[in-house]
């Protein structure tokens, strides 16, 4: 097979944030990527508001954290069940908060990044075949002029819950609906409550409400009492003696522009990869909006893979590492359901004991300690970290907080999240570190700007995803050289 017959190096199926942020590192690695999505325009279905803090790392290192903030508003803490508040102004983050913005801006902003990096973007581009061999996968789309057919080395479906990828693959998807007839609307109110991120529940339902900082707000409600199909109007006002009996006052509903009803699933694929195809985001995982981890989630998923597929196209690492996607991630699907999962059963749950578990931790909520910050850790995305191998560095598999670094040249990144911005790895060592030259191509070196803190003896070779690949202290030349090849391949 000739390079000429690939039309791309990766086709990503579905334009949502997890495929943009996505088809945008591989766009910037200079792999020609398509995406394809059904849709012919943007969806008014944002359910995602808030971006946390590790998404916000995420997207530091992409240069586009600032852009996203300035669109939204930052908050400390978040009201998640009654008096039950999450804090993450202690979160060991340069972004301890979560940033409450609708899912239409961060889809902007990755989306102007993937097409200005050449993601060659389509729209109302349906796909209804895929088949792969041992070289390529091939893909069939249909469009208003007709049938398409492309060729790619990879492909992705981060085409959401009714995923075709996933439905072409015949990967189970088991689960359950966790939540059925939610109502959903966007909504002007007379008497707005205080924060932009609201919610409440009772014994008859709950409300969550999130601002869109021009009068509007989408509102998430689920009445107990009143359970219709998903093809059933949103009827003003039981939404509007919902919203007054879960959040205790009268918020004067005035106006509802669009409404709409649907169900929360809790479901996670079997395997998040087949062959040469992978899924990620929704397509992957699906579960309640509770704790706003939905959409943070598959953006984590992207990153994850993203350099993984730039190192397989260009020959730099073995099949083994894009197996590590599945070993990575999934786990941390794995952990999201169950996290979600239970606070929305505790939100919802009508069971004495149930209801004095609710008002017990609402209580206590500031008096947790450790267990509230590790909360607060999962939610925010930072408290995760990945299987290491037996005998590693404590370090290795671990996120690595945006570090200082020694500035060596006029301009250049003065910290870790900058020095990620080349799409490469990073190697951080307070020795001379020209054994690193052959690579490159695909190793940013720096040094602490403390060379006499922490990693004073250390040397780390951090990700393009900014999690710690390895870490030693005091390797030889040949441990460090072996340590490259085996991350990055061979020179």
């Amino acid at each position: 097979m000739t390079e000429t017959e690939f039309t791309a190096d990766v086709v990503v199926v579905g334009a949502g944030p997890t495929g943009l942020l996505l088809a945008g590192d591989l766009a910037a690695a200079g792999l020609r990527v398509t995406v394809v999505d059904k849709r012919g325009e943007e969806s008014n279905l944002t359910r995602a508001f808030a971006v946390h803090a590790r998404t916000l790392e995420q997207l530091d290192a992409r240069g586009l954290a600032d852009e996203l903030i300035a669109t939204g508003l930052t908050l400390r803490s978040l009201q998640a069940v009654n008096r039950l508040r999450i804090d993450f102004s202690t979160l060991p983050s340069r972004f301890p908060f979560v940033l409450v913005t609708p899912q239409s801006h961060t889809e902007r902003v990755l989306r102007e990044r993937a097409v200005k990096a050449g993601a060659d973007l389509r729209r109302g581009a349906e796909l209804t075949g895929l088949r792969q061999d041992a070289q390529s996968v091939a893909l069939t789309v249909r469009t208003a002029d007709g049938e398409q057919r492309l060729r790619a080395r990879y492909a992705v479906g981060a085409d959401g819950v009714h995923s075709a990828v996933r439905d072409l693959l015949g990967i189970p998807f088991p689960g359950e609906s966790v939540v059925r007839s939610v109502m959903l609307a966007d909504v002007r109110l007379e008497n707005p409550p205080e924060e932009p991120l609201t919610a409440g529940a009772d014994e008859r339902g709950f409300a969550f409400l999130a601002s869109y900082g021009d009068g509007w707000y989408r509102v998430i409600g689920w009445d107990r009492d009143h359970q219709v199909p998903d093809s059933a109007p949103v009827v003003v006002p039981e939404l509007a003696d919902l919203l007054r009996q879960v959040t205790g006052r009268d918020l004067g509903l005035a106006e509802v522009r669009w409404s709409s009803r649907f169900h929360s699933d809790e479901r996670q694929a079997t395997s998040y990869r087949s062959g040469r195809v992978f899924l990620a985001g929704d397509a992957a995982h699906c579960h309640s909006p509770a704790g706003g981890q939905g959409m943070n989630t598959g953006l984590q998923d992207a990153a994850n893979l993203s350099w993984k597929l730039v190192a397989a196209v260009r020959g730099w690492a073995p099949d083994a590492l894009l197996d590590t996607y599945q070993t990575e991630r999934h786990p941390v699907g794995r952990a999201v359901l169950r996290s979600s999962g239970a606070l929305v059963r505790l939100a919802l749950g009508r069971h004495a004991s149930t209801r004095a578990l609710r008002s017990a931790i609402g209580a206590a909520a500031g008096h947790l300690g450790p267990l509230a910050e590790l909360g607060a850790k999962q939610i925010s995305g930072i408290g995760y970290s990945y299987p290491a191998e037996k005998g590693a560095h404590p370090l290795a598999g671990r996120r690595v907080p945006d570090l200082r670094l020694a500035v060596d040249v006029p301009g250049g990144p003065s910290r870790l999240h900058e020095a990620l911005r080349a799409g490469k790895a990073v190697l951080i060592s307070n020795d001379e570190l020209s054994v690193a030259d052959s690579w490159a191509d695909r190793v940013v070196t720096a040094a602490p700007a403390d060379p006499h803190g922490k990693l004073r003896d250390t040397v780390l070779l951090v990700r393009p995803d900014g999690y710690a690949a390895w870490a030693c202290v005091d390797p030889t030349r040949g441990e460090l050289r072996a340590a490259l090849s085996h991350w990055l391949g061979r020179p």
